[in-house]
């Protein structure tokens, strides 16, 4: 039987380099003969560690709803659609993954729910919680190592986030585009959440080279 591979979450609102960092992690694990578990990233044409909410053929679709500003919707049919992608994301991906010894990397989770719907929009965080154990299940909400990338310095995030959204050539989506005091309460939702819960935030202000380090140096311990 195989041993069981790790699930390893790098958390972190848009601007802190968490998809960067999961591309890092999934490759140094890589490079030292660890099988990770890759796939499709139908934005970028490449395989690449889960971007939640994609990931699945049913995840990008459900990603494409959710991204288009076009769309109304309430900040619980936010919850129930991220929650649909995640249910597909783990029981089709992530589980089978873990089951067959392969290392699982993802860029966000069900706390980025807890962030933004719940902090950022004001839902009810216990509903959020006990909504995802209900659908999804507690092995998905505990994974083996969470990492909250923080940065206390907003205008040098939002810079980071207009200096991406201009590599991709894209407009903002509907959760980028919120306003000001919509940031501020996710924002702070990130360090709220991770001193609930007991989970160091790393400090995402210096160069990728220098987060990665910050990564690796805990990562390492439980290889």
């Amino acid at each position: 039987m195989n041993k069981r591979g790790k699930y390893i979450v790098i958390e972190g609102s848009d601007g802190t380099g968490k998809s960067l960092q999961a591309i890092r992690l999934t490759d140094h694990l890589e490079k030292l003969g660890i099988k990770c578990l890759r796939v499709f990233n139908d934005e970028t044409g490449r395989d690449e560690p889960i971007q939640e909410p994609g990931g699945t053929p049913t995840a990008n679709k459900i990603r494409a709803k959710i991204k288009d500003k076009n769309i109304e919707r309430t900040p619980w049919e936010n919850v129930e659609w991220f929650t649909e992608a995640r249910v597909s994301i783990w029981n089709e991906a992530i589980k089978p993954a873990l089951e067959a010894g392969i290392y699982v990397v993802t860029s966000r989770s069900w706390i980025s729910t807890m962030a933004y719907q719940g902090y950022g929009e004001g839902e009810s965080l216990e509903r959020i919680r006990e909504y995802t154990q209900t659908h999804v299940g507690e092995e998905y909400m505990n994974p083996d190592m969470v990492f909250i990338l923080a940065m206390q310095d907003e205008v040098e995030r939002r810079k980071r986030l207009d200096a991406a959204q201009r590599n991709r050539s894209m407009d903002r989506d509907t959760l980028e585009s919120m306003p000001a005091e919509f940031q501020a309460n996710m924002q702070s939702g990130y360090i709220r959440f991770a001193d609930d819960n007991n989970i160091p935030t790393t400090d995402a202000s210096g160069t990728p080279d220098e987060v990665e380090a910050l990564i690796w140096d805990q990562v390492k311990k439980v290889l």
